[in-house]
């Protein structure tokens, strides 16, 4: 039987994608499983359109990779946010499950404002503000110039102000 063509992307580029997030996430274990989920939104994507294949293999992948990342990102500095959140709180306080869930929902609905931002706008402000990245650093993690860093930083912080008033 012959390889089908999901195969074949996956042998000919799974060890590139695999080290290309590596060099992302700094994590073997985590590169495997994001490396991992990106080809399996391949295979829904074929399973939506099964005429699907792109063209450019490397250029889909890194682009539904880097989404993955950014993903991963976020949702760490949420979560580390509110651990810290609960590690800064003093002992004698216990913070009552409806209070928990107030925490939660408040963390969701800033999640989704920050949503509403365009994609790289978004990634850029998060590792900026909750990974604390300086925009050189951003620039070289995104792969886009420090300009446009700081263009896509006033964009999200102008963006922040409207939501305020």
């Amino acid at each position: 039987m012959p390889p089908t063509q999901l195969e074949t992307i996956y042998k000919d580029h799974h060890n590139w994608l695999r080290g290309w997030l590596y060099q992302k996430v700094g994590c073997d274990q985590r590169a495997a499983d994001l490396a991992q989920d990106t080809f399996v939104r391949l295979l829904q994507a074929q399973h939506k359109q099964t005429d699907f294949t792109p063209e450019q293999p490397r250029a889909y992948l890194r682009t539904v990779a880097n989404g993955l990342v950014i993903d991963y990102f976020r949702r760490r500095s949420l979560e580390n946010a509110y651990q810290n959140a609960l590690a800064n709180m003093p002992e004698i306080t216990m913070i009552s499950e409806e209070e928990r869930l107030l925490i939660r929902e408040t963390l969701e609905q800033l999640d989704a404002l920050i949503n509403r931002l365009p994609a790289r706008v978004k990634t850029i402000f998060l590792l900026s503000q909750l990974e604390g990245l300086t925009y050189a650093q951003i620039a070289k993690l995104t792969d886009v110039s420090l300009s446009t860093v700081k263009r896509d930083m006033q964009q999200a912080f102008i963006h922040c102000l409207t939501l305020l008033w």
